[in-house]
């Protein structure tokens, strides 16, 4: 127990030793916080006033470093503004653009000086737009292509380097339609659009001075050469121009500042128009001289209406449609050469039908001009068969008979298709070109050589119909081609009754067969023999149909030497001369030789055998006769 009393005691002694120096810590605590109170109150001044000095430094630091960056910003804008004003420089074009570009981007954040700047912009991009043009009729100037064939002139590579990345450029620009706040769009949208419309004009010039030599040429040959190649060469030309206005639209794609459809198409119209202007010239050329000889230049309208027709689709897709125009030159100049072909059928069958009046004189036996000019023209047609299809299809089935009761503009039928029209046509052709032939062969105060005149035409013309040029059956219809032989073998049968059946009917054995008749006879058939040969001296059978006439000179022979062989040999056994030799003046085998000589191939080749002489012995050996 005691020890337990002792124990609290010390725990009561150290609880008040606790007490105590609680009791001094809290006095001390509380005399150091009035001496920090003190502190606070003496040094809180002190603070403040250094803390509106460190402020008013940081501020005089900001102050001087704004004043450094405005001096150094209008340094800078000077100096871009010199670089704008001074304009682009060949090999400075990046930096140029970069400057602009920062300027425009400044005005569309409308900083203090915007309009300044907008100024600025709107000059800088006047002078690239200044530089454009430049290069645009650098590219579209110098010497144009020579030669006889066409060759386009591309843009010179070398200014496209700079005119893409300049055109890419201005396509940046600001316009009305994509800034309509910025003070600039309107001024530039302007530049622009007169910079593309001069883009047109010289591109349009350029192009025109490329074509223009050729399509005169064009013209001039036309008056020399061929008319189906003419023509020809009018389709190859305006397919030369087409291809030129295709590649410039493409250019003009590339390189058009303003690249909207409503703009590319009107800028394209201005360029198309010289060479709508130049085609239009050239088809009225062209026109003008087929409609001063419309017989010369039948076909050189056949031929180049053909060859336009061709590019009537084309030229609808890129001169009218590319450049939103309703005019299509091409459509209106078919329509005029169309009226020529229309006018050409029926004036050639008038001048066939004139020539068999005769008013040109004596024909000869030769061929006549329209026979060849007939050949040729067939030939021709068959060139351009589908251009003379269409025209005749619109002129209508039998049309080209006028004067001979056709009804003009009647309607054709629906089964009528191209070949049959032109079979038709051909027909007509064969027919007219016989008639005439007809008609010329009995105006012949001498018949025979107007039988003559009519074989060696009707031959010709069935022959290089027929059998020389076989692809011109392809526009003759079987009764065209049944009329020219018919025709030849009634010519053959009526040259044969002309020349030779006189000399057939002197050896007809008649009720008179006294020796004084059969004199006669012989007599009379050799002078008509002296007759023939003569005749065929003059006038040259098939000269141009070396199988036709020996086949006519087979013919020939068959017809007359068996009669005169039949008539020898009726007549040598009845004495009815003691000489013979004096009448019978030449045997068969040497009148067999004299009229094959008449087919010979030439009229100083022929000559009159040696006579008497050379009679057959064998025939006067037969008849009993000696010599």
């Amino acid at each position: 127990m005691d020890d337990e009393t002792a124990e609290i005691e010390l725990l009561e002694q150290n609880l008040n030793k606790t007490r105590q120096i609680s009791q001094r810590m809290t006095s001390i605590l509380s005399s150091f916080d009035t001496r920090l109170v003190k502190l606070e109150k003496s040094i809180l001044p002190l603070y403040t006033s250094t803390q509106l000095l460190t402020r008013r430094a940081n501020n005089i630091d900001s102050a001087l470093g704004k004043i450094d960056e405005i001096a150094s910003y209008h340094e800078g804008v000077a100096a871009e503004e010199a670089l704008i004003l001074r304009g682009p420089q060949p090999n400075q074009l990046n930096a140029y653009t970069e400057v602009l570009e920062r300027m425009n981007a400044s005005v569309a954040f409308n900083s203090a000086d915007s309009r300044d700047k907008a100024r600025l912009v709107e000059s800088g991009a006047k002078k690239l737009i200044q530089l454009y043009t430049k290069l645009v009729a650098e590219g579209s100037s110098g010497v144009p292509p020579g030669g006889s064939e066409f060759t386009s002139v591309p843009f010179p590579a070398h200014l496209l380097v700079t005119l893409r990345p300049l055109v890419a450029f201005l396509r940046t620009l600001p316009l009305p339609a994509t800034h309509p706040s910025h003070p600039a769009a309107s001024g530039i949208q302007s530049a622009l659009k007169d910079a593309q419309k001069g883009y047109g004009d010289m591109r349009g010039a350029w192009v025109r001075k490329c074509l223009e030599t050729f399509g005169k040429r064009v013209v001039d040959r036309a008056e020399t050469i061929d008319g189906v190649t003419a023509g020809q060469e009018v389709g190859r030309w305006t397919r030369d121009l087409l291809n030129v206005a295709n590649e410039e639209y493409n250019l003009l794609a590339e390189l058009a500042p303003l690249n909207t459809p409503n703009a590319l198409g009107s800028t394209f119209a201005t360029l198309i128009t010289p060479l709508t202007t130049l085609f239009t010239s050239i088809l009225g050329s062209l026109g003008s001289l087929i409609k001063r000889n419309l017989n010369k230049n039948t076909f050189l309208a056949l031929s180049a209406y053909e060859a336009l027709s061709k590019e009537q689709n084309l030229w609808t897709d890129i001169m009218s449609k590319r450049a939103d125009r309703k005019d299509n030159e091409l459509k209106e100049g078919l329509h005029s050469i169309r009226a020529s072909c229309l006018r050409s059928f029926p004036e050639f069958l008038a001048d066939i039908r004139m020539a068999g009046l005769g008013k040109g004189g004596e024909t000869g036996t030769g061929l006549a001009e329209f026979t060849i000019s007939t050949v040729q023209f067939l030939e021709r047609l068959l060139a351009v068969k589908d251009a003379a299809a269409s025209a005749l299809l619109t002129l209508g089935d039998g049309n080209w008979r006028m004067g001979e009761g056709a009804q003009v503009g009647k309607t054709k039928p629906a089964e009528l298709d191209d070949k049959t029209i032109v079979e038709h046509y051909t027909y007509d052709v064969v027919n007219a070109v016989i008639q005439s032939l007809l008609a010329l062969s009995r105006m012949n105060k001498r018949p025979a050589f107007g039988a003559i005149f009519l074989l060696n035409n009707v031959s010709f013309l069935r022959t290089q119909l027929l059998v020389e040029r076989s692809a011109i059956t392809a526009i003759l219809s079987r009764p065209s081609q049944e009329l020219l032989n018919s025709n030849f073998r009634v010519a053959k049968a009526g040259y044969f009754d002309a020349n030779f059946s006189p000399l057939l009917q002197t050896l007809i054995d008649e009720k008179d067969k006294g020796k004084s008749a059969v004199k006669e006879k012989f007599n009379r058939f050799f002078d008509l023999l002296d007759e023939v040969t003569e005749r065929h001296q003059m006038a040259r059978v098939l000269a141009d149909d070396p199988e036709g006439r020996a086949q006519v000179a087979d013919e020939a022979v068959k017809l007359v030497v068996p009669s005169l062989q039949r008539f020898i040999q009726r007549n040598l056994g009845k004495e009815f001369s003691k000489n013979p030799q004096k009448y019978i003046k030449m045997p068969p085998e040497d009148v067999e030789n004299l009229i094959k000589g008449f087919y010979s191939g030439g009229s100083s080749s022929l000559s009159l055998p040696p006579a008497p002489e050379k009679l057959t012995n064998t025939l006067l050996q037969q008849a009993g006769w000696g010599w």
